[in-house]
């Protein structure tokens, strides 16, 4: 097989090269895949209308709780608002692990996504839980409210008949007409397929996809802790 590009690293051999050249041709078709899908999801018609403004709880910087609608998570001139449902059930102890990791990485570079569109983490917690909680993992940078009082989780699916909590991210776009629903990461939804789970919302989670770099790669048996203590 010929080589793709004109770099050798130090003690590769031709077996390696061979190997090497055969994957990033897959990662070639991958990106082109990528790209695909993104195309596809951009050109979304418009889903449902919001069917009530919902009223979320938030605490803020001094230290009250007080009411946000949906419509006033949209900042002026940024017209996208992606709502991350995070798994914390009022009865709950502990939040989701997967979760939390998730939104430990967000935290940090959040700041760089509110540049052009708006993100917030919602739980169906009451906010002074979910509060203790975020200064615990120290989310400075995490717009978070709940939704304990409105059915927010589940119209949007992030809480079945039973009330358990499930993943999801919900994305918003708001228009003259009004705020419409844009897009649901529904892969969790859909039959699971051997080896797979849901990966609906990978895309966001850098976590496995430093895994996916490794020979060891994701395993089958490690899941994310709340620590490692």
């Amino acid at each position: 097989m010929s080589k793709l590009h004109d770099k050798s690293f130090p003690g590769e051999s031709p077996e390696y090269r061979d190997a090497r050249n055969r994957l990033l041709e897959a990662e070639m078709e991958l990106r082109r895949n990528i790209e695909e899908v993104a195309k596809l999801r951009r050109e979304l018609p418009n889903g449902g209308k919001i069917k009530e403004h919902y009223v979320f709880e938030e605490i803020d910087k001094a230290g009250n709780v007080k009411k946000t609608k949906l419509s006033g998570l949209f900042a002026p001139g940024k017209d996208t608002l992606i709502i991350y449902s995070y798994m914390f059930a009022p009865e709950s102890e502990n939040p989701c692990t997967s979760c939390t990791s998730i939104m430990d990485g967000i935290n940090g570079m959040v700041f760089h996504v509110e540049d052009r569109i708006n993100f917030v983490m919602i739980a169906r917690s009451p906010i002074e839980k979910v509060k203790k909680l975020s200064d615990s993992r120290d989310w400075k940078n995490l717009h978070i409210l709940s939704s304990n009082k409105n059915t927010y989780n589940r119209d949007y699916f992030s809480e079945n008949e039973k009330e358990s909590q499930l993943p999801a991210l919900n994305v918003f776009r708001k228009t003259p007409e009004g705020i419409f629903h844009f897009y649901s990461t529904e892969l969790l939804y859909v039959p699971e397929e051997k080896g797979q789970n849901g990966r609906h919302v990978d895309m966001i989670w850098p976590l496995w996809n430093l895994f996916d770099y490794t020979p060891e790669g994701r395993g089958t048996d490690w899941y994310p802790k709340l620590s490692y203590k």
